[in-house]
């Protein structure tokens, strides 16, 4: 028997059948017929507050891209002081609900009309290269608008222990640390509003000293880039990485103490900084509803086959992003709380062996008709899964109220 991930402090001590947001899973899964993602906006709201107790001096912003479903995007938007975009889609979403002046747009690849969508729309470019730096300012000129225009940095340092290493080593995200400052000279030149550096060096870190040390190397770096540059830094962009206990075995970050290590570096600087955060924010909030269609044998292992997998989960399937697969945290719904009865596997309804759920997990004795509860299924799941795979239908999404 394999074991599962923590399931969020939210639910984990529920008796009975689950419920999200003070109805049950059984009432979410009759909306949509199943499968289906239902999203509660209180645990949102609540790892908001607790960031803004941790880091009463730094602004918060939404990468949008770890979920963009637009009724928990509005009731997101309030709550932060800005909101990242990677794409001219996610762009147009987030003016819908956010000002321009309140929106960077981060990404390697942008195409000339996103840059000039961008730029007209008077939303902040993080430039990744020298060449999109001459792209943005020839789309400038075209389209008679003063850019605002960032620079990613592509650090000197990685973030130790990240799920996903985005610094420190030749990239495809931003410039060069040894470059940057004379770009930015460039661009401030050329008559760009300078609105500063954006420093990611990685994501899903669980080690709080290494995204503390990861920040005292990104202050010290802006500061010098600035110097070079010849202009301060109205906005540092410190990037994210706070990661979520997804497996066996991990435990929460302590954000607290991040953010007390950050509030002392940062007295008496005159820039104002951000953090982006993504997961942390979102991640705990979700629980995708699976429903069991048929439970099988074969050679001496049980399956349970439902009716949703790696088309809509694609994360919970071990197949987005992990090397060894392990398991996310799930649950039989009706059954929270109750002891292990037996060890099955649980797979989706495609013709691949990759979808599977759950691998030789312990739960209660379930059976054709049964819920089964994916957890941590509010980032990356909907949309950076391959809902068109196969032809079956998608999730329904749900903003719980």
């Amino acid at each position: 028997m394999k074991p599962t991930g923590p399931i969020p402090p939210e639910f984990a001590h529920q008796q009975g059948e689950l419920h999200i947001a003070g109805r049950s899973a059984s009432h979410w899964a009759e909306q949509a017929g199943a499968p289906c993602f239902v999203y509660d906006p209180a645990v949102v709201a609540a790892r908001i507050a607790r960031f803004r107790e941790a880091f009463p001096s730094v602004d918060l912003h939404f990468a949008i891209k770890a979920n963009p479903f637009p009724p928990l995007l509005a009731a997101i938007t309030p709550l932060v002081d800005g909101l990242d975009v990677a794409s001219a889609g996610e762009l147009r979403r987030a003016l819908d609900v956010k000002p321009a002046a309140a929106i960077s747009f981060a990404g390697p690849g942008k195409r000339d009309a996103e840059l000039a969508a961008a730029i007209e729309a008077g939303a902040t470019l993080n430039l990744e290269s020298e060449g999109e730096a001459d792209r943005a300012l020839a789309a400038a000129a075209r389209v008679g608008v003063t850019p605002h225009l960032a620079i990613r940095i592509n650090p000197d340092v990685e973030l130790r222990g990240s799920g996903m290493r985005m610094g420190g080593r030749p990239s495809p995200f931003g410039v060069d640390a040894a470059r940057a400052g004379a770009l930015a000279r460039r661009v401030i030149a050329a008559g760009a509003q300078w609105r500063g550096w954006h420093v990611y060096a990685g994501s899903q870190a669980l080690d709080a000293q290494a995204i503390i040390d990861t920040h005292g190397a990104t202050l010290t770096l802006t500061d010098r880039l600035s110097d070079e540059a010849g202009a301060p830094a109205p906005l540092v962009n410190l990037g994210g990485g706070f990661g979520v206990p997804y497996f066996a075995g991990d435990t929460p970050l302590d954000v607290e103490r991040i953010g007390a290590a950050l509030t002392a570096a940062l007295a008496g600087r005159p820039a104002r900084y951000a953090i982006e955060l993504g997961r942390w924010l979102v991640a705990e909030a979700g629980v995708y509803l699976t429903r069991v269609v048929d439970r099988k044998e074969s050679g001496g292992e049980t399956f349970l086959v439902c009716d949703g997998g790696l088309h809509h989960q694609l994360a919970a399937t071990g197949n987005f992003g992990t090397v060894v697969r392990r398991n996310y945290p799930l649950a039989l719904a009706r059954a929270m709380g109750e002891p292990a009865a037996e060890e099955v596997s649980v797979v989706g309804p495609l013709c691949t062996p990759l979808d599977r759920l759950g691998d030789h997990v312990g739960l209660p004795k379930a059976e054709a008709g049964d819920l089964i509860a994916v957890f941590l299924a509010g980032a990356y799941g909907a949309t950076a899964s391959p809902a068109t795979f196969l032809g079956h239908p998608p999730a329904v999404e749900f903003l719980a109220s």
